[in-house]
């Protein structure tokens, strides 16, 4: 037994011990910016109550641990409690609610001159600010990784989307750890954090339920996430998540819709926080599918849009109506001039059939109640917060787009959008079979392409194109009525989206931390705009001075009221084709002064060729300090290349059979243009079985094997063009069965693409489906899917989630009522032999020297 103490040895035990933890906490402190007491720390309440709080001074996070204050003795009765305070923001910070939609031009709202109406944009503008100068890098992911970091898209691996992620600093889609996000700055700071909608930020090999999940909402600082992971989803049957979990509300429930849930999810979630503690600051960063394709609203929203005729005249006639709307609401100047439309490539309005008027007007009418019905769920948000009292000391920032309209409907548009990212554009008499359905669970929707360059109105070009300001120019309203008093008022100052970040933290009175979790910070890139927010505030110079553009080898500069510009090779909405293998060289550029000329109409190359060659030398300085190098223009072959996968790289996957559904298309094994073979083995119980084996895709794109009445069935939906079946001519007999589907693959495969040939992808194929080793069905595909599955669709084993890859055949989740003992899918992708790799480098050599 130890000997007992009394109690003068107790004391000097204790006061050594504490002595001991006191100086190991003040080390601790002083690493993380503190001097015994932080220097920028503020103490409210009384210090070591269960109610005190303390505002941190942001410069380390998370912060060191406070030192205890209180007295231990032998017994609890003569002790001093001492509890560390709550980590609260500063006195009088705001709550932050930052939206942003999707894919919505300049011109398509009604507050920035357009005919749809937004009613919330508008309120935020008519309380706030309109800001008509305002950019983004023309495209999802990488404007999204600036919004959240305060650094150019490169700086954080996110020179393009997810899905095109390549193995440079710059393009890697990988958001280190030190840039730390403004939702991870804001929670450490005392805030509550959600993001709710879209994510395009997560690599694309971490995109499932198995993780890591530190590139996820959760993992960069957002408390609670209620969205869908990658570029797009349907707002009828999402790849949806809370936190980290797969769930899926739409199943038994018709109606349905992601636009309205997330919104009721936020008001849920708002509700609760302000029921616990009206005080507490919150963070929430809205971010909704809308306007992004498939438009997917409601039928009452596409019958109020129909009943208001706005596209009747058609896109040339739109044109004229924006402009002028947008001189009258003083978001452009009076001198400004509307850039010419594009005849060598858009058709005017008066040039087309009726048919073609009648399907254009139906896309643009949906695309319109898409837009108007998300402004008003985001206004359900808004009229939350006005309800709980909060609206005088809430910061809101709305960001209408995050790039310009969207081309990657064709210049038909199409049922689709998984068509037109293999290639495939339906001609009008086909679309029109799906008239009636259009925006509809049947449809995958985009309009055509006119309807994106008006929407950009007045403005040249759309997403995907930096170097003009209808890829960019996004706008955007700002209201805090506690602190803007110049209700209405208007901003021109140039700002890109890294300038939304700094512009929070000092609204907020939160420092950019220099270290986060013991990583040194990048220094932020962006300006604040806060200077903007008075009274005085039009008047002011941009302190924006300098911003480069780059996507997808097309570059851009800006420099104090000048605007270098790559002119186009590729229009966006040829996503295959030719590929660019030197863009550094390969672009003819135009210089605009844009302080006078608003829309880059009046290109000045030739006129000043020696201002043009400075801009040029400062691009590139600016690419590579910006992590920009090397440029690639490649669009199709980046969606293909090698990156990192949670599924080992195997080319044989075994499953055990448990039920597992959910499992987004990067944790799935990769079938397309190869060969490959499905071996299941079932047991069927004495009441026959049927449901899903395994499926990846759906409506719009896919495979699954499975028991339809008993008889096994494998079917190819080939992206709702034609689907192939292979079946069984009998239903299985009770007892143990195995069942075999193998692909022979025609082709090469996407080996090809690397070398400019698209010829060996998509080629036939020969399926052969087998029960306990006898043939039952054996079908030549002649044409394959080339490039991607539905993107927004998963892959299942033992029922079915998303849609069904054959509607006539089941409804979901359509479970397997058998028991599967052994699932195998082995892949063998095609081999080149010597001669094919002579070719692919005679064909490589050809591309580089037609460049």
């Amino acid at each position: 037994m130890p000997k007992q103490l009394d109690r003068p040895g107790f004391a000097r035990l204790r006061r050594g011990g504490v002595a001991a933890l006191t100086a190991l906490a003040g080390v601790l402190a002083a690493v993380a910016g503190f001097a015994g007491e932080a220097r920028a720390q503020q103490i409210a309440g009384t210090p070591g109550s269960p109610n005190a709080t303390i505002t941190i001074d942001g410069n380390y996070l998370p912060p060191a641990p406070q030192p205890f204050r209180g007295q231990i003795e032998l017994n609890a009765a003569q002790s001093t409690p001492y509890w560390p305070a709550t980590v609260t923001p500063p006195k009088g910070a705001p709550n932050i609610l930052l939206i942003m939609t999707d894919d919505v031009g300049f011109a398509a709202p009604s507050t920035f001159g357009g005919v749809i109406p937004t009613p919330a944009l508008d309120r935020i503008a008519n309380d706030g600010l309109r800001y008509t100068n305002f950019h983004s890098t023309s495209l999802c992911s990488p404007t999204r990784a600036a919004l959240l970091t305060g650094r150019n898209h490169h700086s954080v691996g996110f020179g393009v989307i997810a899905e095109q992620s390549t193995g440079f600093p710059g393009y890697n889609s990988i958001i280190g750890k030190e840039t730390a996000t403004v939702g991870r700055i804001l929670k450490d700071n005392g805030y509550r954090t959600a993001w709710y909608g879209k994510d395009h930020n997560v690599p694309d090999w971490a995109a499932t339920q198995a993780g890591p999940f530190d590139q996820w909402p959760t993992g960069l600082g957002f408390e609670h996430f209620y969205g869908f992971v990658g570029g797009d989803t349907s707002q009828w049957q999402p790849n949806l998540f809370n936190d980290t979990a797969a769930i899926y509300p739409y199943i038994g429930n018709p109606g349905w819709n992601l636009t309205t849930a997330q919104a009721d999810d936020a008001i849920h979630w708002l509700s609760m926080l302000h029921d616990l503690n009206p005080n507490m600051r919150w963070f929430v960063h809205y971010t909704p599918g809308g306007t992004h394709a498939p438009h997917h609203p409601t039928p009452e929203w596409i019958a109020k849009i129909e009943a208001m005729h706005l596209f009747d005249g058609g896109w040339n006639q739109l044109r004229d109506t924006i402009f002028a709307n947008q001189k009258k609401l003083g978001v452009i100047p009076q001198d400004a001039r509307l850039t010419p439309w594009p005849d060598g490539f858009l058709k005017r309005w008066e040039s087309l059939n009726d048919e073609e008027k009648k399907l254009y007007i139906r896309q643009a009418n949906v695309y319109a109640a898409y837009l108007a019905y998300t402004d008003h769920e985001i206004g359900r948000v808004i009229q939350k917060v006005q309800d709980m009292g909060q609206l005088d000391n809430t910061l809101i920032i709305y960001i209408s787009g995050d790039n310009g309209a969207s081309a990657e409907g064709s210049p038909n548009g199409t049922p689709s959008e998984v068509l037109q990212f293999n290639g495939v554009e339906l001609p009008v008499k086909d679309q029109m079979k799906f008239y009636d359905v259009w925006g509809s669970d049947q449809t995958y929707p985009h309009f055509a392409v006119p309807w994106s360059w008006a929407f950009d109105t007045p403005f040249k070009w759309m997403k995907q194109i930096p170097s003009f300001f209808g890829g960019t120019r996004q706008g955007m309203a700002i209201s805090w009525p506690g602190r803007i008093t110049d209700k209405g008022g208007v901003r021109n100052q140039f700002h890109h989206v890294i300038d939304v970040l700094p512009t929070l933290l000092e609204a907020a009175g939160v420092p950019a931390p220099a270290m986060v979790d013991g990583v040194g910070q990048k220094p932020i890139e962006g300006v604040s705009m806060v200077y903007t927010f008075g009274k005085d505030g039009a008047d002011k110079p941009s302190t924006h001075h300098i911003q480069y553009f780059e996507m997808m080898g097309v570059q851009g500069l800006y420099n104090d009221g000048w605007m270098l510009s790559a002119a186009p090779v590729r229009p966006p909405w040829k996503l295959l084709g030719k590929a660019i293998l030197n863009p550094a060289s390969a672009y003819k550029f135009e210089l605009y002064n844009v302080a006078k000329d608003w829309t880059q109409d009046h290109d000045l190359a030739a006129e000043q060729p020696a201002k043009l060659q400075e801009m040029r030398e400062l691009m590139f300085a600016e690419f590579a300090k910006y992590q920009v190098l090397p440029l690639d223009a490649s669009v199709a072959t980046r969606l293909v290349a090698p990156r990192p996968d949670m599924t080992g790289g195997r080319l044989v996957y075994d499953y055990s059979g448990v039920q597992v559904t959910g499992i987004p298309h990067g944790g799935a094994p990769q079938v397309l243009n190869s060969s490959y073979t499905i071996t299941a083995e079932i047991d069927v119980p004495q009441a026959g079985a049927e449901g899903v084996i395994l499926t990846e895709g759906g409506r719009f794109g896919g495979f699954g094997l499975y028991l339809l009445k008993g008889k096994p069935v494998f079917t190819w939906n080939l992206l709702d063009l034609k689907r192939v079946k292979w079946q069984g001519p009998e239903a299985l007999s009770p007892g143990k069965h195995t069942l075999v589907y193998d692909f022979k693959y025609d082709g090469l495969g996407f080996a090809t693409l690397a070398f400019n040939n698209t010829s060996g992808i998509g080629r036939s194929g020969v399926g052969v489906l087998s029960v306990d080793g006898k043939v039952v069905a054996t079908q030549k595909m002649d044409h394959t899917v080339p490039l991607i599955l539905q993107w927004d669709e998963t892959f299942d084993i033992g029922a079915d989630t998303g849609t069904p890859v054959d509607d006539a055949d089941y409804r979901l989740p359509f479970p397997f009522t058998g028991k599967i003992a052994r699932l195998t899918l082995a892949l063998d992708p095609p081999k080149l032999t010597d001669e094919d790799k002579a070719k692919l480098e005679a064909a490589f050599k050809a591309a580089q020297d037609a460049n």
